[in-house]
C-alpha cells in the first residue's frame, strides 16, 4: 500500500538482507504460498497426527477466553498484529493517502462494492440449494500482499494509475472484510468488555499524540500495555480478537502508528501470516471425487476467480462511463481485467472468514478453506497471464 515518505524509513535504510526480502512485495507473497502448501501437505501425509496434536494443544488460563489451543492463539493472538498493521495503513489513506477525497474514491468504491456483491450473489446461487448460505462471506476478500507480489513479478510496465486503482480497491475491500468480521462473527457479546475496550482504545490514541516529548519511553511502554489490554478486553467480549488490532491501529497517532509499522513488518510478513497460513491451511483432502464436495467449496472456488473479475470489472467499466471520466482518464476494460483477476486471490482473510463461518462444523470448515485455496490458486494463476500480457502491451506503447 502507499506511504508517505515523512511517515516511514527509506527502503534503503533496512540493514540487512532478510529485513529487505521481508518488506518487498514479491517474498512475503512467495513465502505465503509455501506455507499454505506445507500445512496442506502436513495435513495429507504420516506427519497428520502430529501435525494436528500440536495445532490442538491448549494452554493459558483455564476456565477463561485466554484457555486456548494453538491455532486459536495463532488465529486470535498473532494475527492481531496483521489487522494493526492493515489498520494503520488504511487510517493513513482514508486522511492523507488515496482515499481522502470521495472524488478519488469513488471509483474503487463502486469496484469494490461490485467485488463484494457479485461473489456473494455467486456463491449463494451454487451453495443455498445445498443449505450452506452461511458461507456466504468467505469469497468476499482480496489479499492485497499476494496481489502485489504478482505486479511485483508480472506488472513492470503497467500504467500507475492502474497499480493506484488496485490499491484503493484493496484498502476498500479490506474494511468491508473487517465489518463482516466485527458484525457477523460476534456470539454471547459482553457489552461491559466491549466498552472498556473501547475506553481504552480511546486512551491509547490520546497517549499516542503525546509522543515526542519528555517521558516518550513511558509513554510508549504504556501504549503498549494498553494495546494488550485492548485484545484482552475485546477477546472476553465475544467480538473475534482480530478487531482489536483494527481498533488500536485507527487510533493510534498517524506517525508513531506508521513507525510502528514499519517496525513489525518483516515480523507480520515472516512469521504471523506464514504461521497462520500453515495452521488455516491444515486441513484433510476429502477422499471422494469432485462429485462428493459439499457445495461450500464449489462456491467459493467459482465466486473468488469468477465473481471478482465480473464484479470489479464490470461495475468499474460502468462506472467510469456514468460517472462521465474523460476518456484519456479512464481505466482500459482490459486493464480492469487485470484488476479484477488479482482482486480474486482471497487467501489470508478469506482463510479466516471460512473458519470463523464453518466453525462448528469442521468437515465443512475443511472444504471450504480447500475452496478457497483452488479459487485464490486459479486467480493467482490467471491473473498471473493477464497482468503479464497487459505489462508488455503497455510497455509496446511509444512514451
Amino acid at each position: 500500500m502507499t506511504r508517505s515518505p515523512a511517515d516511514t524509513p527509506p527502503a534503503d535504510a533496512e540493514p540487512s538482507v532478510s529485513g529487505r526480502l521481508l518488506r518487498s512485495a514479491r517474498f512475503p507473497a512467495i513465502l505465503l504460498l509455501i506455507s499454505a502448501a506445507a500445512g496442506l501437505l502436513l495435513a495429507n501425509t504420516p506427519a497428520a497426527e502430529a501435525a494436528f496434536a500440536v495445532q490442538h494443544f491448549t494452554f493459558g488460563i483455564v476456565g477463561t477466553a485466554f484457555d486456548l489451543d494453538v491455532g486459536h492463539w495463532i488465529a486470535d493472538g498473532l494475527l492481531v498484529v496483521f489487522f494493526f498493521t492493515v489498520a494503520v495503513e488504511l487510517q493513513y489513506e482514508l486522511t492523507s493517502g488515496e482515499l481522502r477525497s470521495a472524488r478519488r474514491a469513488v471509483l474503487p468504491a463502486i469496484a469494490a462494492a461490485g467485488g463484494v456483491a457479485v461473489p456473494i450473489a455467486l456463491y449463494l446461487v451454487i451453495a443455498a440449494p445445498g443449505g450452506v448460505a452461511v458461507g456466504w462471506p468467505v469469497p468476499t476478500a482480496t489479499d492485497i500482499a499476494f496481489a502485489l507480489g504478482v505486479l511485483a513479478v508480472f506488472g513492470r510496465g503497467l500504467p500507475s494509475a492502474l497499480r493506484v486503482f488496485l490499491l484503493a480497491l484493496a484498502i476498500l475491500d479490506d474494511i468491508i472484510g473487517i465489518v463482516f468480521i466485527a458484525v457477523l462473527f460476534a456470539t454471547d457479546v459482553n457489552v461491559w468488555m466491549l466498552l472498556l475496550a473501547l475506553v481504552l482504545t480511546v486512551g491509547i490514541g490520546i497517549l499516542s499524540r503525546q509522543l515526542g516529548g519528555r517521558g516518550t519511553r513511558a509513554i510508549g511502554v504504556s501504549i503498549v500495555v494498553l494495546a494488550v489490554c485492548v485484545w484482552a478486553a475485546v477477546l472476553a467480549s465475544g467480538v473475534h480478537a482480530t478487531i482489536a488490532g483494527v481498533l488500536v491501529g485507527l487510533a493510534v497517532a498517524q506517525y508513531p502508528g506508521m513507525w510502528t509499522r514499519h517496525l513489525l513488518e518483516p515480523w507480520v510478513n515472516g512469521l504471523v501470516l506464514p504461521l497462520f497460513a500453515l495452521s488455516a491451511a491444515l486441513v484433510t483432502i476429502p477422499a471422494v471425487g469432485a462429485g462428493g464436495l459439499s457445495p461450500a467449496f464449489w462456491g467459493i472456488f467459482v465466486a473468488l476467480p469468477v465473481g471478482k473479475l465480473v464484479g470489479i470489472c464490470g461495475t468499474a467499466w460502468i462506472a467510469q462511463r456514468a460517472l462521465r471520466v474523460p476518456a484519456a482518464a479512464r481505466l482500459a476494460f482490459p486493464d480492469l481485467i487485470a484488476a479484477g483477476a488479482l482482486g480474486g486471490i482471497g487467501f489470508t482473510v478469506s482463510l479466516l472468514l471460512a473458519d470463523l463461518a464453518f466453525a462448528s462444523v469442521p468437515e465443512l470448515r475443511d472444504e471450504a478453506v480447500l475452496g478457497v485455496l483452488a479459487g485464490s490458486t486459479a486467480s493467482l494463476v490467471l491473473s498471473g497471464f493477464v497482468v503479464s500480457w497487459r505489462a508488455r502491451v503497455h510497455l509496446r506503447r511509444p512514451v
